[in-house]
């Protein structure tokens, strides 16, 4: 079995987490081109996750800076302007972080969802079913009822004002895993004048549904699986149970398929134990 070669995979991830000698991501242009060409990334790096973000693409490989004045902050602002744009997907999905999605790949993760076309109903069957708890379904049925509104406005509508931060601020995490909700602006409300602004993702994105009803699981998974490998080069089987919340078996069932492919292959690394899929790239 042939190991993962260190030196090619440590000058593949260069390239596809934007590390130098890359060129630093510098405009609003180049943030939607790094995200469309890799199909999804996180907007900060997530410790434990290897996966690109738009952050290190843009600031370097270091950590998130506490100054509110540092250069890699001017991400922020081309997300919070992008936000009603449509360029891409934006919402804190994989592991309930911000994740920026492009248009192309947001209907793989959509079929994965628990959402089956009809916006009125799925929340009901869900919440029925015990899968949508009681704060996130009245989150969404304010949306649903009311439209479009900031967190301010929206913790009212939901009967949610007097309920612990923490309480609404998973329902608006577990909506937007689902591909629920997902925020579509910024309101200068509350007391730092900066609130999300909150819309159904199916009126936002009003095509997504259909164009995610002619992808199976098995496909989606295969297409999120091949993206991720095609950014880290290689990973243990750990690590995509981790990032996608998929079981073991489902997860193995995946990765077979694409080793049957022949996209992936399953190796060791040199460094560390266990059983490891790569791309023959960084064989």
């Amino acid at each position: 079995m042939t190991q993962i070669n260190l030196k090619k995979l440590q000058t593949f991830r260069a390239q596809t987490f934007n590390l130098p000698p890359a060129k630093r991501v510098s405009s609003p242009a180049q943030a939607l081109t790094f995200v469309n060409e890799r199909g999804f990334v996180y907007f900060w790096p997530i410790k434990g996750i290897d996966l690109p973000s738009l952050w290190v693409a843009v600031a370097g490989d270091r950590p998130v800076a506490d100054q509110h004045d540092d250069p890699g902050h001017i991400t922020w602002g081309w997300k919070d302007n992008a936000l009603d744009k449509k360029i891409w997907y934006y919402g804190k999905i994989l592991r309930g972080k911000a994740t920026m999605i492009s248009l192309e790949v947001a209907p793989y993760f959509y079929a994965l969802s628990e959402n089956y076309g009809s916006p009125d109903e799925d929340y009901l069957i869900a919440y029925q079913e015990g899968r949508l708890p009681q704060s996130a379904k009245q989150v969404y049925e304010a949306l649903l009822e009311k439209g479009a509104m900031h967190t301010i406005d929206l913790r009212r509508e939901s009967k949610l004002a007097n309920a612990k931060d923490s309480e609404f601020n998973k329902a608006l995490e577990y909506l937007q895993r689902d591909f629920k909700i997902l925020p579509v602006g910024v309101a200068q409300a509350g007391a730092w004048k900066y609130s999300h602004i909150y819309e159904i993702t199916t009126r936002h994105f009003p095509d997504l549904s259909e164009q995610a009803r002619k992808i199976s699981e098995s496909q989606a998974r295969a297409k999120l699986l091949g993206l991720y490998l095609n950014m880290v080069g290689a990973a243990q089987l750990r690590d995509v149970t981790r990032l996608f919340g998929w079981s073991n078996e489902i997860a193995n069932r995946t990765i077979n398929k694409l080793v049957e492919q022949g996209s992936l292959a399953k190796t060791t690394h040199p460094k560390q134990t266990g059983e490891w899929i790569a791309i023959p790239k960084v064989l």
